[in-house]
């Protein structure tokens, strides 16, 4: 079966650009759709064809369903890819798309939609054996005694989540049975409001737990294979900030159990494309927290470690080719490790956009950045901050860290401010040297 043939890409920035340059490479066409802000991306310079799909904020161009659909229609695109963020894990865009007669370069609607709600994904997860963290069965009830003898039955902490949350948003952490029924009022409001349903459960809280993410791909009819994990452990309010692959101190039994149980729970539900199965890590045991069903902001670090393309392995499902590898052909080559370059003030993160006067990327060995950014390139206040991504590979962990603090010092970024100072900072940590941090490792160094 061919490639498809034209793929619209849904989406802006740096990953609109990485899906470019993996479209060119397989001989594939592409479209651009953009906003009024974005009409001096670099790919909507380089792209085969581009149309303006709305004004600057999001709600009318980049989430504007019809729009999208109207922008394949008119340049006859076969496909449309949605990168990351923006309609990505919208299970309604998936569906609007096939039935409008195009492939959606990701998972089927019926996979996003049960990996969105945290409820239904911990059932099917439970379901393949998936470890996930103890708490309730389902949404609660109304019935506050019911909540709270729950509650001490799994013993304080404990956390509230929206069943249909992500982001960070819709959490809240208890630490007592008096707090208990305020919380859960104030949860399920913030569900409803930020995501339109209301259902909240509950969870046993973990004090000093890691994040540990798992790359799955699967060829939509029945067949997965697993690229290993990546700790994602240093986030600033559950945001991530930087990443590294492989994850230290995961063992190879470790590794190729929880890798063959997300394997096992991609085939049963014939996923189709590359996922995440996000995990907490404590005292030598994985808990299930969700699945994000796209490719992932730090896809990269993956990538560098296996040598794989996870964005032409996305084109070639979708095309009907199949899986280019098998699970025994995949190895770890190395270490790498992405910081995350946002245009932001690097001490009270507080978003800086604007020109960017001069711009001068990091090269050497090891060393890759995927950017979107050039010099005298307008930064919009309408999308998030981030601008870039750079990501060294070294045979060792310490190779991967001198890379990183090599390229972060040749790297310039005039007319704005940016985080790099914060990440020279983080790579000499002594914790974060020793491999020992947890997700509230940066909350704690900055407070």
């Amino acid at each position: 079966m061919p490639l498809v043939s034209k793929v619209l890409i849904a989406n802006r920035g740096e990953i609109a650009l990485r899906i470019l340059r993996a479209c060119r490479e397989l001989r594939i066409k592409t479209v651009a759709v953009h906003s009024t802000a974005d009409r001096n991306l670099k790919h909507v310079r380089l792209a085969d064809e581009s149309v303006c799909i709305g004004p600057a904020p999001s709600k009318d161009s980049y989430l504007n369903i019809p729009a999208i659909i109207s922008a394949a229609e008119l340049t006859q695109a076969t496909a449309i890819h949605p990168g990351y963020g923006f309609l990505s894990e919208n299970a309604e865009f998936a569906k609007c798309v096939e039935d409008s007669g195009f492939t959606f370069i990701g998972p089927h609607p019926q996979n996003i939609e049960d990996m969105g709600n945290k409820i239904t994904a911990k059932k099917l997860m439970k379901k393949a054996g998936v470890p996930c963290v103890p708490g309730s069965d389902g949404a609660l009830g109304s019935d506050i005694k019911e909540n709270a003898a729950l509650a001490k039955k799994m013993g304080y902490p404990i956390i509230l989540k929206a069943a249909a949350g992500g982001g960070g948003r819709g959490m809240r952490v208890v630490r007592n049975e008096k707090q208990l029924g305020k919380a859960i009022e104030m949860t399920t409001s913030e569900a409803q409001s930020y995501f339109g349903d209301g259902a909240v459960y509950m969870e046993k809280y973990l004090e000093k737990p890691r994040h540990i993410e798992i790359q799955v791909i699967g060829d939509g009819k029945g067949k997965a294979i697993h690229l290993f994990e990546r700790d994602c452990s240093i986030q600033r309010r559950h945001q991530k900030v930087l990443e590294e692959a492989p994850a230290i101190g995961i063992s190879d039994k470790e590794r190729k159990k929880i890798g063959s149980l997300c394997v096992k729970a991609c085939e049963n539900m014939k996923y189709r494309g590359a996922g995440t199965f996000e995990f907490l890590y404590e005292k030598g045991h994985f808990y299930f927290i969700e699945m994000n069903t796209r490719v992932q902001v730090e896809h990269p670090v993956t990538e560098m470690i296996t040598g794989i393309d996870i964005v032409k392995e996305q084109l070639r499902i979708a095309s009907g080719m199949g899986l280019s590898h098998k699970q025994s052909d995949i190895k770890i080559l190395g270490h790498a490790i992405e910081a995350r370059i946002n245009a932001e003030n690097p001490t009270t993160f507080v978003p800086c956009p604007g020109k960017i006067t001069f711009y001068h990327p990091p090269g050497g060995p090891g060393v890759r950045v995927d950017s979107h950014i050039y010099n005298s390139y307008e930064v919009p206040m309408y999308y998030d901050s981030m601008i870039a991504k750079v990501i060294t590979f070294g045979r060792h962990r310490e190779y991967a860290i001198a890379r990183m603090e090599n390229a972060l010092l040749e790297m310039v970024i005039e007319g704005i401010d940016s985080n790099i100072p914060l990440h020279q900072r983080l790579l000499r940590e002594r914790l974060f040297l020793r491999g020992e941090v947890d997700i509230h490792y940066l909350e704690k160094i900055l407070s």
